[in-house]
């Protein structure tokens, strides 16, 4: 089975090598080439739907990871004095280049990460939407200015790129993350060596090759791959001056205090538990259809996953009505026809899940609804968990302090809209929540009162536009400036 990954201006053979007849190599890109890695070290990367083998995944060696970054550093003495208005074309010709390829790019994303067309190519937009942020560089990088500030005297400030800037990112948004990434600092001045996940880097790499096309000159971006040994080169590094990471809350911590103690700039957003507060007054058909969506939508493998509904008062009596739905959901590969709920990344992930949501049931939560032993045919082999809601969760509960990453969600029952405030301020993460309500007055207290990032009033997953930041806090974040839009510029 000859498995054609891609299908794009430049050949399919730059971008992965054949390994075999019947399968490919996943490349690395140093300066502006395609090359197969020399290492003995490959991950093998499987399709999350059958577990059949899609590609082969190299742990970059040291000698190929210095390449890029002095590729990348020779590259930025030219790039960071290129004019701004050629950068902005540049970006322009990327965003029409990803618009023409996006149906490829869920593709991809499906094959490799498992989620929906319809999720993948959602993926794709919220990145487009970035990279079209990126093209208003010209007024976003202006500087300031003073006149007179003392006798004879102004004063002139200038934005001037860092440099070497890198990028680990996630599996869950193989398109939108890099995206948040490398076309905010290649159109500021930097050069970027990306470190896609190596479980689905194959939209990172397509991603690459149309910069590329759209004119990014060779070494502005580059592209290692691996785990641990790749991203503790980057943390030390000492070419590379700042560092962009998305991913758990071990990984996440260990590369802010790495790379802080290597003098570093590092953001780092992590893990989440985001809450629904549900009520009693709420319009009961589009909140429970909210919640539906927002816990299973991309097999609840996402950071915004809103994984935690907090029935208030006499909205604890939807439960019934919000199991109804979710039964309801077409659970299959992402590929097919009406598929709603996808497989989950790996067979580990789901044996995680599946552990996490017994282990509610052994401490006294209820399962009105269980999606382990889910059997999807013609997908026998596939990572698959169905829709699962745990009812009855207390705070105390493993399934309520863990993050989960799956299509589970923890139905908690609380008296007050004071008391469900009190849950969420006690618990760690700060990522995002939302309340589901009528009453402007019971949302006014709930966002001025909840410790929260991101929150929505009838908007299960509050994620912000370009034009403003993601503002995960509390642990779901580490740094001084978040990512993208105005904050994202200024890292």
């Amino acid at each position: 089975m000859s498995v054609q990954l891609f299908k794009l201006k430049r050949p399919l053979a730059t971008l992965v090598r054949p390994m075999s007849t019947e399968m490919y190599k996943t490349c690395n890109l140093i300066n502006g080439e395609f090359v197969e890695s020399s290492t003995n070290d490959w991950i093998d990367l499987h399709n999350p739907a059958t577990n059949e083998l899609v590609t082969r995944v190299p742990k970059s060696t040291p000698e190929e990871m210095q390449a890029a970054v002095d590729s990348a550093k020779a590259a930025f003495k030219t790039w960071k004095n290129t004019s701004v208005m050629t950068r902005q074309g540049i970006m322009f010709k990327f965003q029409h280049l990803i618009k023409e390829n996006m149906a490829e790019l869920g593709r991809n994303i499906t094959l490799e990460q498992g989620k929906t067309l319809v999720d993948a190519e959602g993926d794709v937009i919220r990145g487009l939407q970035i990279v079209e942020h990126a093209c208003s560089v010209t007024s976003l990088q202006m500087g300031e200015t003073m006149a007179g500030v003392t006798k004879d005297m102004d004063t002139y400030s200038f934005r001037e790129p860092l440099g070497v800037c890198a990028g680990i990112t996630p599996f869950n948004f193989p398109a939108m993350i890099p995206l948040w990434m490398f076309p905010l600092a290649n159109v500021c001045g930097n050069t970027f060596v990306l470190k896609p996940s190596e479980r689905d880097p194959g939209a990172a790499m397509m991603l690459a090759q149309m910069a590329m096309d759209a004119g990014l000159p060779k070494g502005v971006l580059n592209v290692i791959h691996g785990t641990h040994d790749s991203v503790n080169f980057i943390c030390d590094n000492p070419d590379i001056r700042a560092i962009s990471f998305v991913g758990s809350n071990q990984a996440g911590t260990h590369i802010y205090e790495r790379g802080s103690k290597n003098g570093k700039r590092v953001q780092s957003n992590m893990a989440a538990k985001n809450h629904g507060v549900v009520l009693p007054d709420a319009n009961k058909e589009n909140t429970l259809n909210q919640l539906v969506g927002a816990a299973f939508g991309a097999a609840g493998q996402r950071c915004m996953a809103l994984s935690v509904a907090v029935m208030v008062g006499e909205a604890r009596n939807w439960i019934p009505e919000l199991v109804e739905r979710a039964q309801k959901l077409k659970v299959t590969a992402g590929n097919q026809p009406g598929a709603d709920v996808g497989p989950v990344i790996t067979p580990a992930s789901k044996a995680r899940i599946e552990r996490l949501i017994q282990s509610g049931v052994d401490e006294g939560a209820e399962l009105p609804l269980d999606g382990r032993n889910i059997s999807v045919p013609g997908y026998e082999k596939g990572n698959f968990v169905g829709p699962t809601i745990i009812s009855n969760v207390k705070a105390n509960m493993e399934c309520y302090r863990e993050e989960i990453f799956g299509p589970v969600l923890n139905v908690l029952e609380v008296d007050t809209l004071d008391e469900a405030i009190e849950l969420l301020n006690d618990n760690p993460y700060g990522n995002g929540c939302a309340i589901f309500t009528n009453s402007g007055a019971a949302a006014r207290k709930f966002t001025n009162e909840v410790d929260v990032g991101q929150v929505g009033v009838n908007v299960p997953i509050p994620v912000p536009l370009p034009m403003f930041s993601f503002t995960g806090s509390r642990g779901s974040f580490l740094g001084d400036a978040n990512f993208y839009g105005k904050a994202g510029m200024n890292f």
